[in-house]
């Protein structure tokens, strides 16, 4: 159930481009800048943008876990039963900027 990426080109000023390039050392830029746009996206404030991260980062953990996938009951996984329930947590405002 995991969701597809799909490419999207985006331009910085080479300032922020080196502190990303520094701030990025330890984790993978892609996916810090990903989180940080899918955050401004999802959520008018950090809390939000913060909660909606962890239940995605929870549900990529189940979609990732073996025991997960491989429990199930009438035909659908334990993972696929939870990751559904993780959607309809997650909190959808309109960003007023």
């Amino acid at each position: 159930m995991e969701k597809r990426l799909i490419p999207y080109s985006i331009h910085l000023r080479e300032d922020i481009y080196l502190k990303l390039k520094q701030v990025a050392k330890s984790r993978n830029a892609t996916a810090l800048v990903r989180d940080a746009i899918t955050m401004i996206v999802e959520g008018d404030d950090s809390f939000n943008g913060g909660y909606n991260k962890a239940i995605r980062d929870v549900s990529n953990l189940i979609s990732q876990d073996q025991w997960c996938e491989s429990i199930g009951i009438n035909g659908v996984s334990i993972a696929t039963h939870l990751q559904e329930q993780l959607d309809g947590m997650t909190i959808n405002q309109k960003v007023n900027k």
